[in-house]
């Protein structure tokens, strides 16, 4: 393949052969998927070219001709409902929706030719490869050891592994939407450190989304507060590494990122209030100065009135 293209791999093949479909085709399993079925016979394109049936928009439905077949794939005795539930992830709504063709397909968690993505030891691990510190934080808190005795994979244990959807702060906690409550029970450390994780969180969501109105409304009412909203792009990266730290599920580790968050907001909204005490004063200021106005300017039609009717004055 060198003269053709000297990047091209070619170690493909010795690849497919360590995956579960090359491992049941040298079991003489021949409705396994091989190399035809991903990148078609004749019409083949190149991985980067829209038509390509392994371009990373066609990945997904490619597999699902036949993972989601359920009578082709009764004799393996596994799911079909893979692209479907991918099909509601919030992977499919960043590759599909929004056009990032970096975010996951089938291919990157499970690999395409060989039985994971290169550098990965373990499926379970993938997720790591790209939320680096979500993984890095977990594996320095108690969920790590736990999990593994349980057998429990780390990622997918809460945030499942084809229908990932969008986190919100209502999955940690003891209410009815978390995920926590799965585990412990409401009363317990564990279901108390989440409740209080999840508190902080809003806080600071919430004093986020005030500052926000308040200097949105002062913005609109013609108020120069574009400092004022830089600094509040900074409660929302605190808000964010919050996020992240919440993994270790220590409140030591999410505290300061929050603490820095409401200090960022408290000044905010302090500049907010001002601006609009500001704007009040210049209303105030305005119907004083129009009112004189007016009030001269009446002054000088009755004058001019007089005058017309006393000519001799």
């Amino acid at each position: 393949m060198r003269k053709f293209n000297p990047s091209l791999r070619t170690d493909q093949f010795s690849q497919y052969l360590t995956s579960v479909h090359g491992k049941e085709l040298a079991k003489g399993n021949t409705k396994v998927a091989v190399c035809v079925d991903c990148h078609s016979v004749h019409n083949i394109q190149p991985p980067n070219d829209p038509r390509s049936s392994v371009y990373p928009l066609n990945v997904a439905p490619t597999c699902a001709h036949c993972h989601a077949n359920a009578d082709y794939m009764k004799d393996f005795k596994i799911p079909t409902n893979q692209f479907d539930l991918y099909s509601q992830s919030v992977h499919h709504q960043a590759l599909a929706v929004r056009g990032d063709l970096s975010a996951p397909t089938c291919s990157t968690c499970h690999g395409s030719h060989g039985a994971a993505p290169p550098g990965v030891d373990s499926v379970a691990r993938v997720c790591s490869t790209c939320h680096v510190f979500q993984a890095q934080v977990f594996d320095a808190g108690p969920h790590k050891d736990a999990f593994a005795s349980m057998n429990l994979p780390g990622c997918v244990t809460c945030h499942s592994n084809h229908r990932v959807l969008h986190p919100t702060d209502a999955l940690i906690g003891t209410s009815k939407d978390s995920i926590c409550i799965t585990c412990h029970s409401e009363g317990d450390a564990g279901a108390d450190t989440a409740q209080k994780i999840h508190d902080s969180l809003v806080k600071l969501d919430t004093a986020i989304q005030r500052s926000d109105e308040l200097l949105s409304r002062a913005e609109r009412s013609g108020m120069e507060v574009s400092d004022a909203q830089l600094a509040e792009s900074e409660a929302r990266d605190h808000l964010t590494k919050a996020r992240v730290e919440l993994h270790s599920v220590s409140l030591s580790r999410v505290d300061p990122e929050i603490q820095a968050g409401l200090k960022v907001t408290q000044k905010t909204w302090q500049e907010g209030e001002e601006a609009i005490a500001e704007l009040q004063y210049r209303r105030k200021g305005l119907l004083v100065s129009v009112i004189t106005i007016f009030c001269v300017v009446i002054g000088l039609f009755l004058m001019i009135r007089k005058l017309d009717k006393n000519p001799s004055e």
